[in-house]
């Protein structure tokens, strides 16, 4: 077991190093708990290789488990608020702004359908349009297109 004390600092380092790279990478900061852990690593291997606590596996694992809580107290609520706080674009693509006569009322609870491109989506908007009315796509969502009324047909 002391053959491998030596390089328990490197260990952590590289540990740390790799757990912020399946956050960032694989989970794309959605949990926290990966960038947490990560910067406790890397910090009790730093701390570690430069002699301000002593090497040892113990007071490694208490060292990270108390940075990592410490973290996450700290920075859990300002980087949650600036996860959820990203900006909405409209994307635009082929079906936005694609334009139709409709054939049956359309409103929010998208029972009407509208077979486009060989798919047959769901009708919403958000206020009630009638049968007849030119209409465009303005977004489009999983198998529902968001539709208003066009104010000029062509």
């Amino acid at each position: 077991m002391s053959e491998w004390l030596p390089y328990l600092p490197q260990g952590l380092i590289v540990a740390g190093i790799m757990a912020l790279i399946v956050e960032v990478m694989v989970l794309g900061l959605a949990t926290f708990f990966l960038l947490f852990f990560g910067v406790a690593l890397i910090l009790t291997g730093l701390v570690m290789q430069f002699d301000v606590i002593s090497t040892n596996a113990t007071l490694a694992l208490w060292s990270v488990t108390l940075m990592t809580g410490i973290l996450a107290l700290v920075f859990w609520r300002p980087l949650k608020r600036i996860q959820t706080s990203s900006r909405q674009q409209h994307v635009s693509t082929e079906f936005t702004d694609h334009s139709f006569l409709l054939e049956k009322d359309v409103d929010r609870q998208g029972l009407s359908q509208h077979t486009y491109s060989g798919i047959r989506w769901k009708l919403k908007s958000t206020h009630p349009i009638p049968a007849g009315t030119w209409v465009k796509v303005d977004k489009i969502e999983v198998g529902v297109m968001w539709i208003s009324p066009l104010t000029d047909p062509h």
